[in-house]
């Protein structure tokens, strides 16, 4: 990147890959000293990472196969964008998975690029620094939690400011809960209800929020979510973004959607068809941890992981350099 070109307070270009159980996701973004950031570009793909983790304990080869051609076209378009770094990191299917270096090893000899697994705790931090870091310097007063719904866990943080409190990284996700239990759509009213308490059981620790909390949502559920409410005709993350989602707005869309076979979903504009096997168990999940938190609303935000790679990897370097 030539940095001469960019604003003059720029630090970097770099670009943060977030390789989820679900979803492999880039930002490619412009670093500024203050840490604020500056998005160029925001990439959004269906890996499925951890099809049959759950229940084989392995990444299968046919999916070594999909998710090395997706981060090869990310990697074009880092190239394409100049970017001067570019960080990757794999959470809950990595960790799980008992061939996870293989995957790593054939990932770094096909494409040259090194992946680090994040620990619960890890990625519990970068995402509420990803989730909290438009909102930031305004909001070094009051409680502030950030919920991750991800597809093999979902993660529960609390801090003020840019500080956290707590944090926990519950062993339950969208695509862990839809293979083990919600394995047809639509599921029958004894499978939902074994959902259900399958997700109570993993919540059973969470303690009530304060009322003077603010809950931010994360994550392909809540921001699928938020669409449905808006009633937009396509996915937009303008919109979607700083959304306040009700629970009993997450109740009707559960309602509507949960006698739907997955042709049904698949035809929603707003939910997108890789999607549409899973969003009954991320909303499951969704609505159980907001009544167990007693939280009555959720701000969705289009951010997360991907943003707190990069302003980590971002001050890092920057310290580096001093």
């Amino acid at each position: 990147m030539d940095i001469g070109s960019a604003a003059p307070d720029v630090i970097m270009r770099l670009a943060s890959i977030d390789i989820g159980t679900n979803t492999v996701l880039m930002l490619v973004a412009d670093v500024r000293r203050d840490g604020s950031l500056d998005v160029v570009r925001d990439e959004h793909f269906i890996g499925r990472l951890g099809k049959g983790v759950d229940e084989h304990g392995i990444i299968r080869k046919d999916t070594f196969h999909r998710v090395r051609d997706i981060l090869s076209q990310l990697k074009d378009i880092a190239g394409s964008l100049d970017v001067a770094v570019c960080s990757a990191c794999g959470t809950s299917a990595l960790r799980d998975a008992k061939n996870r270096q293989e995957f790593i090893d054939f990932i770094n000899a096909e494409l040259s690029l090194e992946i680090r697994i994040l620990s619960g705790a890890e990625e519990a931090e970068l995402t509420y620094l990803g989730a909290v870091s438009e909102y930031l310097p305004h909001v070094n007063s009051g409680t502030y939690a950030v919920l991750d719904i991800g597809g093999g866990s979902t993660e529960i943080i609390i801090g003020s400011g840019a500080d956290i409190a707590s944090s926990v990284s519950i062993d339950i996700g969208s695509v862990r809960l839809t293979e083990r239990i919600l394995k047809i759509n639509p599921p029958d009213s004894t499978a939902l209800e074994n959902a259900i308490q399958t997700v109570q059981d993993h919540l059973q620790n969470i303690s009530p929020c304060s009322p003077t909390t603010t809950l931010i949502g994360v994550a392909g559920t809540v921001t699928t979510c938020a669409a449905l409410d808006l009633r937009i005709p396509k996915f937009e993350r303008e919109l979607v973004n700083r959304h306040i989602l009700t629970r009993e707005a997450i109740e009707r869309i559960f309602q509507e959607l949960r006698p739907l076979p997955l042709d049904q979903l698949r035809g929603y504009p707003q939910i997108h068809p890789s999607r549409a096997d899973i969003l009954l168990a991320g909303i499951i999940i969704l609505k159980e941890t907001m009544t167990k938190m007693q939280m009555s609303t959720i701000t969705v935000s289009d951010r997360g992981l991907r943003y707190g790679i990069a302003i980590t990897t971002a001050k890092t370097l920057f310290n580096k350099s001093l």
